[in-house]
This record gives C-alpha cells, sequence and structure tokens, in this order.
C-alpha cells in the first residue's frame, strides 16, 4: 500500500523502506558527522548545502519525516518556516542570535550541540509520528 507507516523498533518506516531526513547546513562537517550517524542507525538521510535544494527535492516528491536545518544558511521568513514545520517535523540547529520564531512541529537546539545530541532528538521526533 502506498504511504503505509510501520513502527519498528521505535523507528518509523514508510512501506518502501528507512524514514528519510533531510540534513541541510552550509558546514559540511556537521551535515556529513549527522548524516553517517543516522543512516549507521538505519535512517535514510539527504544533505543539502542549502535551503532551495532541499525545497527542490520536497517539490520533486520525497518529502523527508524530519529536517534538520542549521539556521545560519535559512535565511526566511516567518512564512516559509510555517511551511516547512507543516510538511515535517522540523529540527533548527541555531545560536541564541539567530533563533527562527518557533511554530508547531518545531524543536530548536541552541549550540554549542553535538551529533549525537542532534540524533537523539530526530530519533524522538521519528518515534512520535507513528501513525
Amino acid at each position: 500500500m502506498p504511504g503505509r507507516r510501520v513502527q519498528f523498533n521505535r523507528m518509523l518506516y514508510s512501506a518502501f523502506g528507512m524514514p528519510l531526513v533531510f540534513v541541510i547546513g552550509e558546514d559540511w562537517t556537521l551535515r556529513g558527522a549527522v548524516r553517517a550517524e543516522l543512516r549507521e542507525r538505519g535512517v535514510e538521510a539527504l544533505g543539502f548545502a542549502n535551503l532551495n535544494d532541499a525545497l527542490e527535492a520536497m517539490a520533486a516528491g520525497s518529502p523527508p519525516s524530519v529536517i534538520v536545518l542549521d539556521a545560519a544558511c535559512a535565511d526566511t521568513g516567518d512564512t516559509l518556516w510555517g511551511v516547512l514545520a507543516r510538511r515535517s517535523a522540523v529540527l533548527v540547529v541555531a545560536s541564541r542570535f539567530e533563533a527562527p520564531p518557533h511554530m508547531e512541529g518545531m524543536r530548536i537546539m541552541f549550540r554549542p550541540v553535538g551529533v549525537g545530541d542532534i540524533v537523539r532528538q530526530v530519533e524522538q521526533l521519528l518515534a512520535g509520528q507513528a501513525v
């Protein structure tokens, strides 16, 4: 059944495989480390250097379950934050000076934050999406 989701081992899986997470940020070291750790834990993670590329992938039919977004690369208005939060759970990694407006479906982690902390938050967001 297309779009059917099942919960297995506290993680949300689609009928076609692993959950999908977008990791968006200009800092390739953080982006790569978060992607690698998610993949190690059985979560498909795609990395994007900017928000526009991620939005194009979403428009092409790859909606993620969770978006991890480095606020430093997201020069967006309140409207775009709202669009992201309505489509997927959003985890924003921000400094105290660049925090986005808080919206339903969005979590914010303030720097300094480690890769393990980010991955644990993603796992919590995925577990909370069980249908």
